[in-house]
């Protein structure tokens, strides 16, 4: 099993609809827990959900940290990756911070730190995209034509 813990509820809708799309199909199963988001001060809301999300960890798990500062991966680098977390004696888990970001304690505990590029996406986004990149993740590692390397056109 994949966790993905996230930072709020994903309320019903076509992000929702998307997410739950890709979710379905990978194997093994993406399991999701969601975290309430916290209020007060910014370090008032870093620190209880941080600790939530801390809380939500399985004994060792590998915690991958999605934040903006994060090594940024393409995707044949993050299907080798994410073979080789799968491959490990470790439960694997994924966490996506709320509004304010992660408290310095999540980006420590973490195993890897990955960005899903340098520009600002919403968290219900950043769900449907971190699915979809495990779905074809997947798909390239049983060798299954849904990932297509390149430009149609030959390009970089």
């Amino acid at each position: 099993m994949i966790r993905l813990i996230a930072v709020g509820r994903l309320r019903d809708g076509p992000e929702a609809a998307l997410f739950r799309h890709f979710q379905q199909q990978i194997r093994p199963p993406l399991m999701l827990t969601e975290i309430a988001e916290a209020r007060g001060s910014r370090d008032d809301i870093v620190g209880r959900e941080a600790k939530s999300v801390l809380d939500a960890l399985p004994d060792r798990a590998l915690l991958v940290a999605l934040d903006q500062g994060g090594t940024a991966m393409d995707t044949q680098a993050f299907a080798a990756a994410l073979e080789t977390w799968l491959g490990g004696q470790r439960p694997l888990c994924f966490a996506i911070g709320g509004a304010e970001g992660f408290d310095r304690a999540v980006l420590d505990r973490a195993d890897v730190v990955l960005s899903l590029g340098k520009m600002t996406w919403p968290h219900r986004l950043v769900r449907v995209m971190l699915a979809e990149q495990i779905f074809r993740a997947r798909a390239i590692a049983s060798g299954h034509p849904y990932h297509r390397a390149g430009r149609p056109d030959g390009g970089p």
